[in-house]
């Protein structure tokens, strides 16, 4: 059963939520010990279950391989998307349009701190389960309402999708290689922030709870958590009215930053300040006061240049070499990884960000693990008590016999 002695283990959570956005929500607080019961429609359950390939079957199967979306039955096989978003979580399969199933999923509102939907606005109302009936069944509830455009204003009713947010949020435009490449990022970024900034809204609301006694619907949007991260690039706008563009692999305020070639390949480089600059010509032979390149915006307004200087330099060193010399003159650097290497390395084991649980059909697996670790003095308290996704309906009997019996 998920949930147990982590810091929220005194929360149940009732998730109704799909895809990606709620899901990624509800997973951030299952990681910290709530107990999260995901709420799937019957038959097919949340739609990335069927979001693949890649696909993983059992155990059972032969070898638990992987495999296309033409192989093996779809009833027996588990989306590595679907994996990637619902750790320590239960599923009960409830029909909302079913009277019965309906009153089981308002046993669980009665019993919840929090309730996490991501419906088009105006579902739940249909379905009789609008805000105010949840509120008055439960006074101390927390509501999270995630949506792709948020909840009013002239296109609130629009339907959000990751690729579509990032477009209209304005991520694309400084993203790739140049003005004319817009490029989305390579993970649904606009998903997961959605997700990070539900869970942040939730936790205040429920610290607020402690003094008012009283429950509340957080919102938010893909559109307001993407906009909501468009840092330095935002105010470039508002403040000083420049319209931002992508820039490919290099810095749009600083100067050199960014990804350089080599020998055999390449390093990235953050020459974050003008001590680094100095010390960076010094490593390398370069004069710092070279005129056009003495200062930062100098750099920036000649970035060409500067990465030809720069590419000049490196192109009689190999990588490895590269950075180690870096390192040595003490100059922020770093390589490129593909994502096998990412979790092959030694680094990210070390910092928990892999996890192996064991799943109702597919066996021992190992899932990306949680990004926060909690110590008390030189003491890791960390919450360990991970357990992987669940299968549809897996825990939907144990949960109706809980309500049955109170």
């Amino acid at each position: 059963m998920a949930g147990g002695t982590g810091p929220l283990s005194d929360l149940l959570v009732v998730d109704l939520s799909r895809a990606l956005a709620g899901p990624h929500a509800t997973m951030m607080l299952g990681d910290l010990g709530a107990r999260i019961v995901k709420v799937e429609n019957p038959g097919h359950g949340d739609d990335t279950r069927g979001w693949g390939p890649p696909f993983r079957w059992p155990e059972s199967d032969g070898d638990g391989h992987v495999g296309s979306a033409d192989d093996g039955v779809p009833e027996d096989r588990e989306s590595t998307y679907f994996l990637s978003a619902n750790r320590n979580k239960e599923s009960i399969a409830l029909n909302l349009k079913d009277e019965a199933d309906r009153e089981v999923l308002l046993g669980l509102v009665d019993r919840a701190d929090v309730l996490v939907e991501n419906f088009r606005t105006g579902v739940l109302d249909r379905l009789g389960l609008g805000f105010d009936t949840l509120m008055e069944r439960n006074p101390r509830l927390v509501v999270l309402s995630i949506t792709g455009f948020g909840h009013d204003g002239p296109e609130g009713g629009r339907s959000g999708y990751d690729q579509i947010a990032q477009g209209e949020a304005g991520l694309m435009s400084i993203t790739g290689s140049g003005p004319d490449d817009p490029q989305k990022v390579g993970t649904p970024i606009s998903d997961i922030l959605g997700g990070m900034y539900g869970a942040y809204g939730l936790l205040a609301a429920l610290h607020e709870r402690e003094r008012t006694g009283k429950g509340q619907v957080v919102r938010t949007s893909l559109l307001s958590a993407t906009v909501g991260v468009l840092g330095f690039q935002g105010t470039r706008w508002t403040i000083a009215e420049t319209v931002g563009q992508a820039a490919g692999n290099h810095h749009a305020s600083i100067s050199p930053y960014g990804l350089f070639r080599c020998a055999d390949g390449a390093v990235q480089i953050a020459v974050g300040s003008e001590g680094l600059w100095h010390d960076f010509c010094a490593g390398f032979d370069l004069d710092p006061n070279l005129p056009g390149f003495a200062t930062n915006p100098e750099r920036v307004a000649r970035r060409e240049e500067v990465v030809e200087m720069v590419e000049g330099v490196f192109a009689e060193w190999e990588a490895e070499k590269l950075l180690a010399r870096l390192a040595e003159v003490g100059i922020p650097a770093g390589k490129v990884r593909t994502i096998d290497e990412v979790f092959a390395w030694d680094q990210t084991h070390s910092q928990g960000l892999l996890i192996d649980v064991e799943h109702a059909t597919l066996g021992g697996i190992q899932l990306p693990g949680p990004p926060l670790r909690f110590f008390d003095g030189d003491e890791e308290t960390t919450y360990r008590g991970h357990v992987a996704p669940p299968v549809l309906d897996q825990h939907g009997e144990q949960i109706r016999a809980e309500l049955e019996h109170g």
